[in-house]
């Protein structure tokens, strides 16, 4: 499977929770890669798997068979460090909670992954406002979470994942907790960063609303996955 062209790819990867009787194939046997630049969705019905193969997707969770390599790495091969390095530096996670700081403001959320990966110049102050504003929050910059409405917790955690430039960017049902315009928006916004930054996107969601940005759409039940025409999503 491996291309020089794909960011992110998943061979023959599958997640089984317990033995014998009790055994759960949350994700199964799934393969599929996704080149720089390309947008894809990765819809189906609650409980089918999404979040499990995000996580494998992400190195949040180790598969129990089978492959993932991120921008040329595989994911089942580092160190704990390098693990941490490749999620920093590699991914940006967009969580349907949003999962930002309480305590901090939009900016300062921001900044603070900027930080992590070891940036400490002035540039970091720039970059993280500059991001801000290409999302509409010129204005909030200074407002903590609390002070922000869904949509645009929604999009500091858009900037937040995109700040330190990360080739893959990984998004689990990021309007979740959206009404249907401020999804619609904060989707919009964010596939047009993707594009314009030519970042692999892979999106899990049930929200079918957003399919129109997508360059493949694939549909995933009882941990198996498989490719469907956009017809066949209105229909499910």
């Amino acid at each position: 499977m491996s291309d020089r062209g794909n960011i992110l790819e998943l061979d023959s990867v599958s997640k089984v929770y317990g033995k014998g009787h009790t055994e759960i194939r949350a994700v199964d046997d799934v393969s599929f890669a996704v080149g720089t630049g390309e947008i894809v969705l990765i819809m189906g019905p609650s409980g089918s798997g999404k979040t499990t193969l995000l996580s494998l997707a992400g190195g949040l969770l180790t598969p129990s068979s089978g492959e993932v390599v991120v921008a040329g790495s595989a994911v089942g091969s580092l160190s704990r460090a390098a693990l941490s390095r490749l999620r920093l530096h590699q991914i940006g996670f967009v969580f349907q909670a949003f999962n930002l700081m309480a305590g901090l403001t939009a900016q300062e959320n921001v900044a603070l992954v900027m930080n992590l990966a070891g940036r400490k110049d002035r540039s970091v102050e720039r970059d993280s406002r500059q991001l801000l504003e290409r999302l509409g929050l010129g204005e909030r910059l200074d407002h903590v979470p609390a002070d922000l409405s869904g949509g645009e917790k929604q999009r500091v955690a858009v900037a937040r994942a995109l700040a330190n430039d990360p080739p893959l960017i990984l998004a689990d049902e990021p309007t979740g907790n959206l009404d249907s315009r401020s999804g619609r928006e904060v989707m919009a916004l964010m596939s047009e960063l993707a594009r314009e930054r030519n970042k692999a996107v892979v999106i899990v969601t049930h929200d079918s609303r957003i399919m129109g940005i997508a360059d493949r759409v694939l549909w995933l039940e009882d941990g198996r996955l498989s490719e469907r025409e956009p017809d066949d999503y209105r229909a499910a």
